[in-house]
């Protein structure tokens, strides 16, 4: 059977992942010297991980997914706690990254050591939570979940349209303000 529902959930992780490592990368060339801070570009990327995976994605995973899974399966309930738990915690995340962000503009430079290791530690929640999805709750689904489950997920997920862009357009204008600031390799800003 072809499990098209989470081919789509994938992608979204994928369009998830390339923001992630978007501003790891970043992060990185400013720690190293060789790229300056965007104050106004990682609050753009604070703001699309708070309104795509925030809002859109994980709200959509709990509500058909997980919900969905846990009805054929109890097997799958330790796991989809603690996932529910992440999800129920990431506006405290997202948060915690933005108050960084903010102490570090007003710090200046003293500030990134503590921007860096929030980004960091944001960054590998995001990754733990995102590969346990996918190598533990996606095996269980496939093992579990009937054809009509499978419609309804998929049905929920296409409504999501382009992750990068969200259902309408509604990102499109974030999107493209990240990746026209954004310097390379990340995006097609130019060099800072």
């Amino acid at each position: 059977m072809q499990y098209k529902a989470l081919d789509m959930i994938h992608d979204e992780h994928r369009a998830l992942a390339a923001m992630l490592n978007g501003m790891r990368t970043i992060a990185t060339g400013i720690r190293d010297g060789r790229m300056k801070v965007d104050f106004a570009l990682y609050a753009a990327m604070i703001r699309y991980m708070e309104e795509v995976p925030e809002k859109l994605h994980h709200p959509k995973e709990n509500e058909y997914l997980f919900a969905l899974l846990r009805l054929r399966t109890d097997a799958a309930n330790p796991i989809l706690a603690r996932l529910e738990a992440e999800h129920q915690a990431g506006g405290k995340r997202i948060h915690a990254l933005r108050t960084a962000l903010e102490s570090y503009q007003t710090a200046g430079e003293a500030g990134f050591a503590a921007f860096f290791a929030a980004l960091n530690d944001y960054v590998a929640d995001e990754w733990q939570h995102m590969n346990t999805e996918e190598h533990e709750i996606f095996p269980l689904a496939r093992q579990h979940l009937l054809p009509e489950d499978w419609a309804a997920i998929e049905a929920a997920f296409l409504a999501n349209d382009n992750p990068w862009q969200g259902k309408r357009g509604e990102y499109e204008a974030l999107f493209s303000q990240i990746v026209n600031t954004a310097p390379a390799p990340v995006g097609l800003g130019g060099s800072v």
